[in-house]
């Protein structure tokens, strides 16, 4: 974590209460310096509330513990620490939301923390399975999208869902591009998790494959999106379309994470059997023809 200094000017009128305040300030910033980060926290939360937001300390105070309460959900989510990151992250969005009003001024991309807070919330909700709950951050995330309010680096597509899988880390990003009327007007993937071998300190190594939730062009089937696996670094992997997974154009996400599951251990064998003809019709569409193989 980043060391962050500030130079505070008491002019020697300042009163006994407000000089507590800054010795409190400094020994929060000490112990989190020094790796004792919640203990320091918890004293900038305390501080918070006590100096009159006139004081130019509090705006220290407030931007700090931004800095701070963010770095604690990060370390928590990294770890699937969910419960804790859900409730620093939504501290987080609680704080922001001050600091929007108050660095607006001096910093003009401080507004742009709120979208990726509400990401990581999003992330926290799913990764303790509750998906309705996530999916109202989700939500938010698209009507900002449409008003084109979101910031370069979540415009186009935002992470959801994190877990570690053994010795891999996995990823699963989603995007806002929706289904086009012409399904043969090109192809695209509505999500995709990235699987990542991981480094002795649970880092991301190499990325291994990734699996696309890609647009199915067939025009009569009961799904819109299909599974497919592409390899990046992996050997002896199976890679190529997985007719097994299959999803409507409101993706059932608690499906497709245990689906996600499914494949990290192995299970590809297709239940579905595709037949192509070998022409078009008269518009110069190929009918894909998917039976799939139901056992009850």
């Amino acid at each position: 974590m980043r060391k962050l200094f500030f130079l505070l000017l008491f002019s020697p009128v300042l009163i006994y209460g407000q000089v507590n305040y800054s010795k409190e300030y400094y020994k929060a910033d000490s112990l989190i310096q020094t790796g004792e980060v919640e203990n320091g926290y918890q004293i900038l939360k305390l501080l918070e509330t006590q100096v009159n937001k006139s004081n130019k300390l509090y705006n220290d105070i407030l931007g700090y513990q931004i800095d701070v309460v963010s770095f604690l959900e990060r370390e928590s989510r990294m770890n699937e620490n969910f419960e804790t990151s859900l409730k620093y992250g939504l501290e987080a969005l609680n704080l922001i939301e001050k600091g929007k009003k108050i660095f607006k001024k001096i910093d003009k991309k401080f507004a742009d923390r709120e979208p990726f807070m509400i990401k990581n919330v999003s992330v926290s909700y799913f990764g303790l399975k509750k998906y309705e709950e996530a999916k109202k951050y989700k939500d938010w995330l698209y009507n900002a999208h449409k008003q084109k309010k979101l910031p370069e680096g979540i415009d186009e597509y935002f992470n959801f869902d994190y877990f570690k899988w053994e010795d891999k880390n996995i990823w699963g990003y989603e995007w806002f591009a929706e289904l086009p009327k012409n399904r043969f007007s090109g192809s695209f993937s509505k999500v995709v998790y990235y699987v990542y071998s991981t480094n002795p300190d649970g880092s991301d190594n190499e990325q291994l494959y990734r699996l696309h939730v890609l647009m199915f062009h067939g025009t009569s089937v009961p799904f819109d999106y299909v599974m497919t696996k592409r390899l990046e670094t992996a050997t002896n992997e199976v890679s190529g379309t997985l007719y097994s997974y299959t999803y409507k154009e409101d993706i059932d996400f608690e499906k497709l994470h245990n689906d996600v599951i499914e494949i990290l251990k192995g299970n590809l064998q297709p239940d579905t059997k595709t037949t192509i003809p070998k022409q078009a019709d008269e518009e110069g569409k190929i009918k894909v023809d998917v039976e799939m193989n139901v056992t009850e």
